[in-house]
């Protein structure tokens, strides 16, 4: 299997896991055992994905669009994805470099602590990306003051 199929079949399971297993057979109409398949590393389904219907239906009901974004950083996109509601939007951006650099600050803490023992476990691994896209949100409002004060 292709390494960008190992990829895939890791998000579909976090997708599925998500959402739920019970739900998601009922989501997509598909049983345990096809859904299983779907994110299965086993050589006789390497060739077995989710269908698009089922991914979208799915992502609906899931927490964070999981398939979706790994196609995008396979691609080389980058989404922006804000179910985060802040109390107070960005005041410019001088307040987003000061953002920027506690949220650096947050990120090489945890990876400190993360490699402390010289691996990084499952659960540092999803702190760390947590941790990640939250210095890309920032990024990315720094980005739209930038182009607002351009104008």
């Amino acid at each position: 299997m292709p390494g960008h199929g190992r990829y895939l079949k890791k998000h579909t399971e976090a997708l599925v896991k998500d959402v739920g297993l019970e739900a998601a057979c009922e989501l997509t109409g598909r049983s345990k055992a096809t859904l299983g398949r779907y994110y299965s590393d086993a050589d006789e389904h390497s060739d077995r994905f989710m269908p698009i219907d089922a991914v979208a239906a799915l992502e609906a009901s899931s927490s964070y669009p999981h398939v979706t974004s790994a196609l995008a950083e396979l691609k080389g996109v980058t989404l922006s994805y804000d179910q985060e509601r802040r109390n107070t939007r960005s005041s410019g951006v001088n307040s987003d470099v000061v953002a920027l650099a506690q949220r650096f600050a947050m990120l090489m803490s945890e990876y400190n602590q993360s490699i402390e023992d010289g691996v990084i476990s499952v659960n540092e691994a999803k702190r760390l990306l947590r941790e990640t896209t939250a210095l890309q949100h920032v990024l990315l409002e720094m980005k739209l003051n930038l182009e607002d004060e351009s104008v």
